[in-house]
């Protein structure tokens, strides 16, 4: 992916797992966040939102942008089984043991499937 490019297909799925962990359908996620449902429905076929859009699912979904931009950091290190432990750790809706159990399938499935083995 060239850089500095918006990944929507990871914002995508990033809200689909917010949706589905409140237990929405996307019309209420349009409803809540302002967004037009045919905006929701144009980024499940891979359309990228208007910029007005995207900050209102963003501020809905608590998550952050620069997670869906992709940036040249060949030069620098990059932990993401870090970043996704502290999130899992962070989330009040899991309890220790499962953070730690979705942590361990998350690893094994890094170690199983990273390019450079």
């Amino acid at each position: 992916m060239p850089k500095g490019q918006f990944d929507v297909e990871a914002f995508y799925a990033a809200l689909d797992s917010q949706r589905q962990s409140k237990r929405l359908n996307w019309k209420q996620v349009a409803e809540e966040s302002g967004v037009s449902a045919s905006t929701l429905t144009r980024m499940a076929q891979g359309r990228r939102p208007d910029v007005d859009s995207m900050a209102a699912l963003l501020v809905w979904s608590g998550l952050d942008a620069n997670s869906f931009v992709h940036h040249d950091r060949s030069d620098q290190p990059s932990d993401n089984l870090a970043t996704i432990t502290a999130y899992l750790r962070a989330d009040p809706h899991l309890t220790p043991e499962g953070s730690a159990a979705i942590e361990a399938v998350v690893k094994a499935a890094y170690e199983k499937l990273r390019k450079d083995q």
